[in-house]
């Protein structure tokens, strides 16, 4: 972020921040992404998005977040070390009393996201929307690729369940991941809009992009037909009624979208994750 010319740093933002508010931080890294780069180039994508003079900054129950104090954009995260520079960036926040929400990089960013809640919250539970059910113990010989970060996370007990919906991808792997970590996988086969999901709080929300079928989101890495509608994800947002500790929007990559269709599909994510936060304090 730049004010006047002046390069603001997250930790400089933070000085302005009060308990309470939800930060939105930027985390440009793909470094872990297996098959296409790009997605280090989203969190400005979906800020212009967010912004943009072809929509308005309310939500669909009309909170105007425009003219609301709530939350602040904390700038980016600068990555030199992947697990540390993601980490201590996310205790910087959580230790400042906000809620935080990414956006990625890739989805590896969501291991040492992780790791930081695991410190602040003794119980934490994680609602994963994906296509990829990113529990590979390792992949290509990397063990940090975003194929595996929900493998790191269980493996270290940082989460008490793992929700997952949307899933398109099983394989005989991750079928004996899942039943290892105990996951309940709703796969994109059997989602019905009318679901009902027992979710436990606190909750995290860790929505990758390709969630969506590709005629919804052409500005992802991995196109997998057979996802959900922009609705069905709006949907499941808007149904949450436990408390939200964070979330991440991430997989969005620019180098592939077609009139910034994803990053508004991201930006309008974004709008019903705060939406969904301030409503369940």
């Amino acid at each position: 972020m730049e004010t006047n010319g002046i390069v603001q740093t997250v930790e400089d933002n933070l000085k302005h921040a009060k308990a309470g508010q939800i930060g939105i931080v930027g985390i440009p890294f793909d470094a872990h992404s297996s098959y296409l780069h790009g997605p280090a180039l989203a969190p400005e994508m979906i800020r212009s998005a967010l912004h943009s003079e072809s929509a308005n900054m309310s939500t669909e129950s009309v909170m105007d977040l425009g003219r609301s104090d709530t939350w602040l954009d904390l700038g980016d995260i600068s990555v030199d070390d992947y697990l540390t520079d993601i980490q201590g960036g996310l205790e910087s926040i959580l230790n400042n009393n906000l809620i935080p929400i990414s956006l990625g990089g890739d989805h590896s960013v969501t291991y040492p996201i992780m790791e930081a809640f695991a410190k602040k919250y003794d119980e934490l539970h994680i609602l994963h929307l994906d296509a990829h059910g990113d529990l590979y113990h390792d992949f290509e010989g990397d063990k940090f690729s975003h194929a595996c970060p929900f493998a790191r996370i269980m493996e270290k007990n940082l989460a008490q369940s793992l929700t997952q919906i949307g899933i398109r991808t099983m394989t005989p792997h991750q079928q004996e991941q899942v039943e290892k970590f105990g996951v309940e996988v709703i796969e994109a086969r059997d989602f019905k809009p009318d679901l009902e999901l027992n979710l436990k709080g606190p909750l995290y929300i860790s929505l990758d992009m390709d969630v969506l079928d590709p005629a919804y989101a052409p500005g992802i890495s991995h196109y997998e037909p057979g996802g959900l509608s922009s609705r069905d994800v709006i949907g499941i947002l808007q149904g949450i009624n436990v408390p939200i500790a964070g979330a991440d929007i991430v997989e969005l990559n620019p180098k592939r979208d077609i009139n910034d269709m994803t990053a508004m599909a991201a930006a309008k994510f974004l709008k019903e994750i705060i939406d969904a936060i301030i409503s369940n304090r």
